[in-house]
């Protein structure tokens, strides 16, 4: 009867006819072997379809070659095309990438966090929006964060929100708007796209407007709630920034429905700049955050911190390195796409 059981690193070393240690030494690059040692064990390996196996790897110290990536859902133009670029970058490194999507639960997020640090992965990305999870801040693990406060010692890699707030109230006063809406997942001092529209606000001497839906609203009730906050304000308002692109195709669908017309009634702009929104609704105007360099700027930032803790010896100098891995970049510069919307 034939065996279903997984090839191990003895049946290479016997199909190879060399040692354990001659496998092992060419799995892992190390000490002087002949070219045709290599080739015999590569072509064992390919023959016998032999994985190493990472956790067992994770266990003697050495690298699993991979990352966990966890994104609210990457059916969200923003995560997806964040997801699209991490992955492939990471791939460019020699790295596999673990996606998880957390669908805005707290509890999910937790267990995918678990489960990463259960497969020894060398390193999270995270860009999930759960507040209170502590254990960011006590794994000893290298993680990055894209556009998220995690903790203190986690690096933020994110665009200019604050900028790209100023921009788009701008944008909406000198295309005519009187008095223009914010509409956003949560309000705060934390919302530093809220924090640019009320500068430029406040300097034009307007009253604020601020509606919210929460981010992790369920997909079948976001329209909803954002028809009722929009009614609520119908008649104060002339524009809103939404501050994500698909709740700004969803206010231009709720101004048409009121007879309105878009842009000479009623404004408005969006924020991310997806390809997949560009093309959906070509005419929306929004702020672009620069997707892919946020993504290599993680991704670097990231497996800086893996090489640095890989080869760390002890002294102050090491100390500094590690230290200047744990600073979050400067954020990244946005800019406006100008379309029929305003």
């Amino acid at each position: 009867m034939e065996s279903h059981r997984e090839p191990t690193l003895a049946d290479v070393a016997q199909a190879a006819g060399v040692s354990l240690t001659t496998v092992s030494r060419v799995l892992n690059n190390r000490g002087y072997l002949s070219q045709e040692t290599r080739e015999r064990v590569a072509e064992a390996i390919a023959e016998l379809n032999y994985r190493p196996n990472q956790i067992a790897r994770a266990l003697h110290g050495k690298s699993t070659q991979s990352i966990g990536l966890i994104v609210p859902t990457v059916a969200l133009p923003f995560f997806g095309e964040l997801t699209e670029h991490v992955e492939d970058f990471l791939a460019d490194r020699g790295y596999r990438t673990f996606v998880c999507n957390s669908m805005g639960k707290a509890d999910r997020e937790q267990e995918y966090l678990d489960l990463l640090l259960s497969h020894r992965v060398d390193g999270i990305i995270s860009s999930a929006h759960n507040d209170g999870l502590a254990d960011y801040r006590s794994i000893h693990l290298p993680v990055v964060s894209v556009d998220r406060d995690l903790s203190p010692t986690v690096p933020n890699v994110r665009c200019d929100n604050e900028a790209g707030g100023r921009i788009a109230a701008e944008h909406l006063l000198k295309r005519g708007a009187r008095r223009p809406a914010l509409l956003t997942s949560r309000t705060g001092t934390h919302n530093l796209r809220e924090k640019g529209y009320r500068q430029v606000l406040q300097q034009a001497d307007i009253e604020p407007v601020v509606l919210t839906v929460d981010f992790n609203t369920p997909d079948a009730e976001r329209p909803g709630l954002i028809r009722e906050r929009l009614e609520l304000v119908a008649d104060d308002v002339d524009a809103v920034f939404a501050t994500d692109d698909l709740t700004a195709a969803q206010v231009v669908e709720w101004v048409e429905d009121q007879g309105l017309r878009v842009p000479e009634d009623f404004k408005v702009i969006g924020f991310d700049g997806t390809v997949a929104m560009r093309r959906a609704l070509p005419a929306l105007t929004t702020i672009q955050q620069p997707i892919a360099r946020l993504a290599r700027a993680a991704v670097n930032l990231l497996l800086d911190q893996i090489d640095s803790m890989a080869s760390a010896s002890s002294g102050d100098r090491d100390s500094e390195r590690r230290e200047k891995h744990l600073r979050s970049p400067s954020p990244m510069g946005v800019r406006l796409l100008p379309g029929r919307t305003t």
